[in-house]
């Protein structure tokens, strides 16, 4: 073989893959632009919002998981015999143990972006505890509430270890081989279809504030942000909160005007602002 001095120059290295900065939730696997993956996301796994935004949609969900929570508790306490300051102190209940369950399964979980809230399958149990409860003589609803809240606690925290022990054992993993979309689908929709069956009687009782916020709700978010290429980004992210800012207004001007003085005790309670006695019962 003889040299002939023609040799080719070696092609140019290619240029290294663009990488984005990981967040700040140690998150594992490559990281790639959002336009790369699907055009019309903003924000993918690796991808994170301005603190700002972070805050604001922070806020926002606990906005959302608070409405639950006062459901929840405002379903059960009353007919566990609990009084305004009682169901004060099971929202700070549900509210920091909330906020811990979502601390630790979004640091040591399985770090899905959800919020842990109270869970609406065991309502159905709670009230048949409460039922046991409610032929008995007690010497005042305040203890009846708390033999029947202690009755409640000592069964959900049985039943967490149940549920620990099938988790750590793996046997929940080997049960999911068996349950096939045609048996989970119909339960999730049992369980969500369920929650319409308490929300939307909420709703009835004050129906000059519940159906606004569901009208503002629809129209900010499906119509209002196509008015504008500038509105779009805002009302997609937080259209809730404008929509709690302008129904809370609405239901303030209306508690001032006197548009319930001469109404029953259920509607001023549902419709007031000033009715609820929860932040003037809290502890704090």
């Amino acid at each position: 073989m003889v040299e002939n001095g023609h040799e080719q120059p070696p092609a140019p290295a290619p240029p290294p893959p663009t990488t984005v900065q990981q967040p700040l939730g140690s998150a594992r696997g490559p990281a790639y632009p959002p336009a790369e993956q699907l055009l019309q996301l903003n924000y993918c796994i690796h991808s994170n919002p301005s603190w700002a935004q972070t805050a604001i949609l922070a806020f926002q969900h606990y906005i959302v998981m608070l409405g639950s929570i006062v459901m929840v508790a405002s379903f059960l306490v009353p007919r566990m015999g609990g009084d305004a300051g009682d169901k004060a102190r099971v929202i700070q209940a549900l509210l920091f143990m909330s906020g811990l369950n979502t601390l630790l399964q979004a640091l040591l979980g399985t770090r899905l972006p959800t919020v842990m809230g109270p869970s609406f399958a065991y309502i159905l149990a709670v009230l048949s505890i409460i039922n046991d409860f409610r032929d008995e003589d007690f010497a005042s609803e305040h203890e009846r509430f708390l033999r029947t809240m202690r009755a409640i606690q000592g069964s959900l925290i049985i039943s967490s270890f149940i549920n620990m022990l099938l988790g750590f054992s793996r046997a929940w993993g080997e049960f999911t081989k068996f349950f096939s979309p045609v048996i989970i689908v119909p339960y999730v929709c049992l369980v969500g279809l369920g929650l319409f069956g308490r929300g939307f009687p909420q709703l009835a009782t004050c129906v000059e504030i519940g159906l606004p916020m569901l009208v503002f709700l629809v129209v900010f978010q499906q119509y209002m942000k196509r008015l504008h290429p500038a509105a779009h980004p805002i009302l997609e992210r937080f259209a809730l909160l404008f929509c709690i800012g302008l129904v809370w207004a609405f239901a303030a001007i209306l508690t001032v005007a006197g548009a319930y003085n001469n109404v029953g005790d259920a509607t001023k309670r549902s419709c007031r602002t000033d009715r609820s006695y929860l932040l003037s019962s809290a502890p704090w």
